[in-house]
């Protein structure tokens, strides 16, 4: 028996329609309002269990002027759910702003757990997950997603993205200039016919999915950062920033990398350029 004036946060499929629990089946029955990110979509999960609970859209776009009005259904004594396309609201999906307002006028909120993209992908992919950080969509913008990259560098644990396939190409690429060779796995069409991992390091997966136009959502899990430390000290590091700009690199990111890989400053790393003899082939500074 579900309690009046309360919201249920409920997670929903993030493919499979049989990935779905029936406590949110039952919830989705017996509410009396369902908020649903997108109307058209979740339909086709209302007619597959046969619930014909009335719906009404709650969206990026109209959240904070929603949640208003579902506040006050919710103090009428009305109980709602509230679900997102895929997955859990509130995870890179709208939902937090009525939870916030609910928690903010002391009407109960309960969350219904499931199926969720990241923590699916993340033990999917086999990398560490004794301690991972969630970053769910980088900026769109190059400046700003560079920005991002360079902050998140050198954390020491899984970190997990989602990205859209028509820009996957380009933040493999943003990644690889700030990560360098770090393994990693690209996740997608999670739990539906075509599901895939694809595996190797950053620049690996950039170069694999230039071939192949990527489809469907995606999930990136990062391997977590363990600096390196030097072994072959500076005459090591000229070497390995010479190869750098070689492969194509900026000097700078060339600098930054090795002394990433090596666990040192990059002024370090420039003072051995600059006391290096002159090679041929070595760049001068």
């Amino acid at each position: 028996m579900l309690a009046k004036g309360t919201l249920y946060v409920c997670a929903t499929p993030i493919g499979n329609l049989g990935d779905i629990t029936l406590r949110v089946l039952d919830t989705l029955r017996e509410v009396d309002l369902i908020a649903a990110e997108d109307t058209r979509h979740s339909r086709k999960l209302l007619q597959h269990y046969q619930i014909n609970t009335h719906m009404i859209s709650y969206h990026a776009h109209n959240e904070k002027k929603k949640s208003l009005e579902l506040v006050e259904m919710l103090k009428a004594g009305q109980a709602i759910a509230l679900i997102s396309d895929a997955g859990l609201p509130g995870i890179s999906d709208p939902g937090c702003e009525v939870i916030r307002l609910c928690l903010a006028e002391s009407i109960p909120v309960d969350v219904l757990p499931g199926p969720n993209a990241a923590l699916t992908a993340l033990v999917l992919s086999g990398m560490p997950t004794e301690h991972f950080s969630f970053h769910g969509f980088l900026p769109s913008t190059t400046g700003a997603r560079r920005k991002v990259l360079e902050q998140l560098a050198n954390l020491p644990q899984t970190q997990i993205f989602y990205e859209a396939p028509h820009r996957l190409v380009s933040t493999l690429q943003g990644m690889s200039e700030y990560f360098g060779e770090r393994p990693a796995a690209v996740v997608r069409e999670l739990t539906k016919l075509h599901q895939e991992v694809h595996r190797g390091t950053v620049l690996e997966l950039k170069v694999s999915f230039e071939l192949t136009t990527p489809r469907g959502e995606c999930c990136i899990i990062l391997a977590p950062y363990i600096p390196v430390k030097s072994v072959g000290g500076p005459e090591q590091w000229c070497q390995e920033v010479n190869q750098g700009i070689s492969g194509g690199l900026s000097k700078k990111d060339a600098m930054k990398e090795v002394a990433k890989r090596y666990g040192v400053r990059k002024s370090e790393v420039y003072q051995a350029l600059l006391d290096a003899p002159a090679m041929d082939g070595q760049v001068s500074l």
